[in-house]
């Protein structure tokens, strides 16, 4: 049986990353990966730590690009692709226009899709975008969905996808995350290796979201600042996103404040071990409200709602919103209150025990 995984992102890659190996050690799957490069720099980062040779690269990253020239050349990239290798089943991660430009591709050629990730849902079909109508439109062609919890799969079974075609699996981002944390690391970085990181309780700040361009982007990093400027012991390490508007804003509000560090975005295994040695994350990323409960960290989301509801109802995560003062003082209550974050920080993790990717082999070998 023939497997093509494809995948474009950074995000994508590391969770993927795993499952592409399991599926390599399995007798009776072939492993074909095709990368669209959606994101370049980031994704080749990861495919280096993994140690990944992709066996198609649609290299279509290029410069302030849309939304629309992103799908339009992973379609007909993917078009290619399809034709030559022929596979039986394409497994696609996640939400980005790589996976739905990708499942299209598949059906229009009536090959199964598999979805990695399925069912999470804002329910707001503009936050995130275009995130959350790319998870609607792939959930409604995939044939199987490897959903990572039992509320994922609730909300399939709300849009009328068949019960036997969903299965609850984990994340595999768990399974990535505990491969790396488990090797010794020490930092290369001159700024992480100058950070006392028992002395000074470090927080961990990414923000680069469509939606969050713009005013809610310097009301997050304003909090950000207030904290820093209130808390002696407190440094802020900020890898800031390529995207030259995140930069700008991260340069005119955060720039020449004292023990606010904004460094080069960070390959894969030294941001998780940053994330294992900060105090708590500040974040509008939706894999890290899945990686940093697992290695007992609290996470405050900076967005106005989350795909990941189970990591709010299980303690891990707080939603922050994009206002100011309530960022301010949700970090405020974190630094201050040893009840609170010991609550956040000891709360269960809700997406997995590191196993899903072999789950998700065994299905697709079992079918």
């Amino acid at each position: 049986m023939k497997i093509l995984t494809v995948f474009g992102t950074r995000p994508e890659a590391i969770k993927m990353a795993p499952l592409v190996r399991q599926l390599e050690k399995e007798p009776g799957l072939e492993s074909v990966v095709c990368v669209t490069a959606q994101h370049r720099e980031m994704l080749d980062q990861v495919l280096e730590l993994f140690e990944l040779t992709p066996d198609f690269d649609l290299n279509v990253m290029k410069p302030n690009q849309s939304v629309s020239q992103i799908s339009t050349n992973v379609l007909l990239g993917m078009e290619r692709v399809l034709n030559e290798v022929q596979p039986d089943m394409v497994l696609v991660h996640g939400d980005t226009t790589t996976t739905f430009a990708s499942a299209l591709a598949a059906f229009y050629q009536k090959i199964p899709v598999g979805h990695v990730e399925a069912g999470l849902r804002t329910y707001d079909k503009y936050s995130p975008y275009p995130e959350e109508m790319n998870r609607i439109l792939t959930g409604h062609i995939a044939e199987l969905h490897f959903a990572p919890t039992e509320r994922n799969r609730q909300n399939l079974l709300k849009e009328n996808i068949a019960d036997d075609k969903i299965f609850i699996t984990g994340n595999t981002v768990i399974d990535a995350l505990l491969t790396v944390a488990e090797k010794p690391y020490e930092f290369e970085d001159e700024t992480l290796m100058r950070i006392d990181f028992d002395r000074h309780r470090v927080i961990t700040v990414t923000c680069h979201r469509r939606e969050n361009l713009g005013e809610n982007m310097i009301n997050i990093f304003s909090a950000v600042r207030d904290i820093a400027r209130e808390f002696d012991d407190v440094e802020i390490v900020y890898p800031v996103h390529l995207n030259p508007k995140v930069r700008a804003a991260a340069d005119e509000v955060l720039g020449g404040t004292e023990r606010v560090h904004l460094i080069q975005p960070l390959q894969y295994q030294p941001f998780v071990n940053l994330m294992a040695r900060s105090h708590f994350i500040i974040t509008d990323s939706g894999g890290m409200q899945e990686e940093a409960p697992a290695l007992g960290k609290p996470v405050l989301v900076v967005r106005r709602e989350t795909e990941r509801p189970e990591a709010v109802e299980a303690g891990t995560v707080k939603l922050a919103g994009v206002e100011r003062d309530t960022i301010y003082s949700l970090a405020k209550e974190l630094l201050t209150d040893q009840r609170i974050y010991d609550a956040m920080a000891k709360a269960v993790n809700p997406y997995g025990d590191g196993k899903a990717c072999q789950r998700i082999t065994d299905i697709i070998k079992s079918l």
